[in-house]
């Protein structure tokens, strides 16, 4: 069994965003993990989004991305919900953004260009081993916002259907234990 994506804590996605910060491409990256961390999507539909997909023909940001089944993993649309801070996020990152076509990439590469998976992937990979996050990669995100959500007490069932999964199981196994999770069990009783 495969070794699975560190999922960060608040003082980890803190320290992440404040290395950011710091960097070239700061609104741009910043955007992109939170996308992982705070919609739980999947690195390839964060790089297969479209200027279209976020903003609505008022050019504000959508309350929710509708994905086309060409831009998930298993080839079925699904929907992304998106909270006032990923909202506010993404907001912001549009004000840096020339829109010359509303198809065009949400996220450009240096030649203006939309990312791949893998290439967003490995852009992804190397801002957590910049910022000394051993043990993070491109999936930490998508743990981490369904850990988040499995310690606030959120069902299973409606964790399923965010994270656009279609067995339960394959949810289950996203769910990282921490001990304050377990802790925050017991204290139910």
């Amino acid at each position: 069994m495969t070794k699975q994506a560190k999922t960060l804590n608040e003082r980890e996605l803190q320290r992440l965003l404040d290395y950011v910060a710091k960097t070239k491409q700061a609104k741009r990256n910043r955007t992109i993990l939170l996308l992982t961390h705070l919609a739980g999507m999947r690195i390839g539909e964060v790089a297969a989004l479209r200027v279209c997909d976020v903003l609505a023909s008022d050019n504000t940001v959508r309350d929710e991305i509708n994905l086309s089944a060409a831009q998930t993993k298993g080839k079925r649309s699904r929907s992304v919900l998106l909270n006032e801070r990923m909202r506010g996020e993404l907001a912001s990152y549009m004000q840096t953004v020339k829109v010359t076509n509303p198809k065009q990439a949400l996220f450009a590469t240096q030649r203006s260009e939309g990312f791949s998976a893998n290439s967003l992937t490995q852009v992804v990979n190397g801002i957590y081993k910049q910022a000394g996050l051993d043990g993070a990669s491109s999936h930490s995100g998508r743990r981490g916002f369904l850990t988040n959500l499995a310690e606030k007490g959120v069902s299973v069932r409606v964790m399923m259907a965010l994270a656009g999964h279609a067995n339960m199981a394959t949810t289950q196994r996203y769910i990282d234990l921490r001990p304050g999770v377990l802790r925050n069990a017991v204290e139910l009783v």
